[in-house]
């Protein structure tokens, strides 16, 4: 869409800030439901690598030089003055940030401000890859537009219709009370998925449905009528599936083993989880399904990474089909479950007693149906969109 032709009357910015890249999109403001995409957006990415660079969805790229000092603030520079100039006088309503981490306590978008900044780092030590991050980029922006609203979007808050027996951790009681318990994660991906799957799969959504966010980070979410009644990760973003870096589920002995015996520290010990482990740890090659299945045949690391990552999911979608009673929609979601057609296949194969059948064609096209016509229950792909869940939380907020 042109700015020339159609520009919105105002627009709300949506950030999303990893460790080495920000995500933005700019969405109309005319109304509490704005349009499901975003009027523009883009990222900067490679931030502190020496090789950042800015990409824009109109297919503007442009290399970047951020300095050495502070790269993280010189990127919210950048993606600043990207808006102003595509803005021009269009009045920007609001910035929204997707948080991982909201605690106990938010269950529903927050308006940020020096309270609610400090609050929320006491949660970075739960969310160390993310959390931070959105932290610096609302400090920035508190300190150079006060006057700008600014929001807090979960990725907590959706999962706080789990019942206690999900959240409960087999601890002393007063861990419970101390706030350690299971927090589910991906909530804006997961919250997308409540609204848009009942509008294309009907009733199937509205019953026993599990969704399969497939990326980088990996989770289940088992819902009941749009809602969460169980999720793989708990805790931490480090609990349930193998992903790409990041363990998942994991014996706490084995945590003790390298802590005592092999003499790591408690950094040594999050590096390895967070960073060294998942498809990278086992492959020894790439936390990249795509790469892995290409070297698969040659490498049996490679295919012992790629056989764990399936038998993880496919052991955890049984154990929430428990859960749930039984099966009516599956949901492949993110980059590896939109795009990996294989790893789709995989998985379906390992559920194959619950009556699930692929259509090998559809699946291979990544249509939105991938079951076969016949098959009990049905098998879908759809793309998430967590920019747009914080953008409508946000304007809702702000009516």
């Amino acid at each position: 869409m042109s700015l020339a032709s159609n520009p919105p009357a105002s627009v709300v910015v949506v950030l999303n800030c990893g460790s080495s890249s920000i995500k933005f999109a700019l969405f109309d403001a005319g109304t509490q439901d704005p349009p499901r995409q975003p009027w523009w957006g883009g990222k900067v990415q490679g931030i502190g690598s020496g090789n950042a660079s800015l990409q824009a969805q109109d297919g503007v790229e442009c290399s970047l030089t951020l300095g050495d000092a502070e790269p993280y603030h010189d990127a919210l520079g950048v993606i600043r003055e990207a808006i102003r100039a595509r803005l021009g006088a269009v009045p920007v309503r609001a910035v929204t940030h997707r948080v991982v981490h909201g605690g106990a306590h938010h269950a529903a978008p927050l308006r940020v401000d020096a309270a609610a900044l400090a609050e929320l780092r006491g949660y970075v030590p739960l969310a160390p890859l993310h959390q931070p991050f959105a932290l610096e980029a609302m400090e920035v922006l508190l300190k150079q537009r006060p006057d700008l609203p600014q929001v807090a979007c979960f990725d907590t808050a959706f999962h706080h219709t789990l019942p206690q027996v999900e959240q409960l951790l087999p601890l002393p009681w007063s861990a419970w009370e101390r706030g350690l318990r299971r927090y589910g994660f991906h909530g804006l991906s997961y919250e997308y998925q409540s609204i848009v799957l009942p509008e294309r799969h009907g009733e199937p959504a509205r019953g026993r449905c599990i969704v399969a966010h497939l990326g980088s980070g990996a989770s289940l979410c088992a819902m009941q009528d749009g809602r969460s009644v169980a999720t793989t990760m708990g805790f931490s973003a480090l609990d349930g599936l193998m992903m790409g870096t990041r363990c998942g589920a994991l014996d706490p002995g084995a945590l003790l083993y390298l802590m005592e015996i092999e003499g790591l520290d408690v950094h040594a010990v999050g590096q390895l989880l967070y960073h060294q482990s998942g498809l990278l740890g086992v492959s020894g090659r790439s936390a990249d399904p795509r790469e892995l299945l290409a070297h698969e045949a040659d490498d049996p690391r490679c295919a012992a990474a790629l056989a764990l990552f399936v038998r993880r999911i496919v052991r955890e979608i049984g154990a929430l089909v428990a859960v749930l009673g039984g099966l009516d929609l599956l949901v492949f979601t993110a980059g590896i479950g939109e795009h990996q057609a294989e790893v789709r296949r995989r998985v379906v194969a390992g559920l194959g007693f619950l009556g699930l059948v692929l259509d090998d064609e559809a699946n291979a096209r990544n249509e939105a149906v991938i079951s076969a016509p016949a098959c009990a229950v049905r098998v879908a792909v759809e793309p998430t969109n967590e920019e747009w869940v914080a953008a409508r939380q946000a304007l809702q907020l702000l009516s």
